[in-house]
């Protein structure tokens, strides 16, 4: 039987970072057999970098491809709803980066779609694949981080002019948010992946650092629904950039590497509180199988789910969690309330989170 699934990726921005860390490496589960992209040159560009001879400015030309099983959606965030929808409906696979759709409507629609459709769809979280934060997951799953107390994440870039030189970020329509959609989303993400899901948040969303319609400052305190902690903060005008999570347990405390784009890499600072702890995460790690970061996991992950070998690493589920932060922030800043999980259809802002008039 042949595993190798045919790709179609459209987006030639984070597309190549799809193309160099997910499907080069995995060269034996995965084959790019066409480049989609509005701009003619960069489409060329990438399609002749990487020996793919079909190329197309036209979307809807990869839903009748019979012979294309994954469409992979790198496109600004306003595209994801309408792409995504039609490769279900066209029967494909589907893998799409963040924000997966602009509203917790959209996602429920999706949703819905993918249980009627052939494909499956794997939201991108790239995030959570490293020998750092997989070790970290197998030791709070293996029951020796005990109970969770409280948890921080940070989220410090830097984001300058050139930046929002690209027409479409820095705008409500087309980037759909700040830095809650595009940056501190990932970071986010992990920490929900960890610690497990949200009871509640408070939040506040500013835009201090560059003249931009989204924010750019965001900071929240949350309660889980195990009874922990937490807090979220983000900016975009740090002077240098990290990605911070730290996690205190009842039995270890647990910080991640600082870089900021691949904080799941490196080995993560464990600090066990006993020596009977210390001793039960050695026997648990002694023969860890490495864990390349990033998408080279994620999309590994997704082959062996379509294979029957596993489940989806990333899932819709997932996706709506992630949103539900985002609808949250963005309430509660505005009317200076605590917002309580799950965001259901009577939510004031379940269709849109987007500011008056502007949806």
């Amino acid at each position: 039987m042949n595993e190798i699934r045919t790709v179609a990726v459209v987006g030639c921005g984070i597309g190549r970072s799809h193309i160099v860390e997910g499907y080069a490496p995995n060269a034996g589960k995965f084959r790019v057999i066409a480049i989609c992209d509005l701009d003619p040159v960069r489409m060329n560009t990438l399609a002749d970098e990487f020996g793919v001879e079909r190329r197309t400015t036209d979307f809807d030309d990869l839903l009748s491809m019979d012979d294309l099983d994954i469409i992979d959606i790198c496109t600004p965030p306003v595209a994801h709803y309408p792409m995504i929808m039609a490769a279900l409906r066209a029967g494909k696979h589907v893998i799409c980066e963040k924000p997966l759709v602009g509203s917790l409507a959209q996602i429920d629609e999706v949703m819905a779609e993918e249980s009627r459709s052939r494909g499956r769809l794997m939201p991108v979280f790239q995030y959570r694949f490293g020998n750092g934060i997989q070790q970290a997951k197998a030791i709070i799953d293996a029951g020796l981080a005990g109970r969770p107390f409280v948890g921080t994440v940070e989220t410090l870039w830097r984001r300058e002019a050139d930046y929002y030189a690209v027409p479409w970020r820095g705008k409500w329509k087309t980037e759909l948010g700040g830095v809650l959609m595009g940056h501190a989303i990932h970071p986010h993400d992990m920490f929900v992946y960890l610690m497990g899901p949200l009871k509640s948040l408070f939040g506040r969303v500013a835009t201090r650092v560059n003249p931009i319609e989204v924010e750019d400052c965001i900071s929240a305190s949350v309660e889980l629904e195990s009874g922990a902690l937490g807090s979220f903060t983000a900016a975009l005008g740090s002077a240098d950039e990290i990605t911070r999570i730290r996690l205190a347990f009842e039995n270890v405390t647990i910080e991640s590497d600082h870089a900021p784009y691949n904080p799941g890499a490196a080995p993560w600072k464990i600090l066990p509180r006993n020596d009977r702890t210390r001793d039960a995460i050695a026997a648990l790690l002694e023969d860890w199988t490495d864990v390349p970061p990033r998408f080279t996991t994620q999309m590994a992950r997704f082959h062996d789910a379509l294979m029957g070998r596993g489940a989806l690493p990333v899932t819709s589920a997932d996706s709506r969690r992630a949103l539900e932060i985002v609808t949250a922030f963005y309430y509660s800043s505005r009317t200076h309330q605590e917002v309580v999980f799950p965001i259901g259809l009577d939510h004031p802002n379940y269709s849109s989170w987007l500011p008056e008039g502007i949806a």
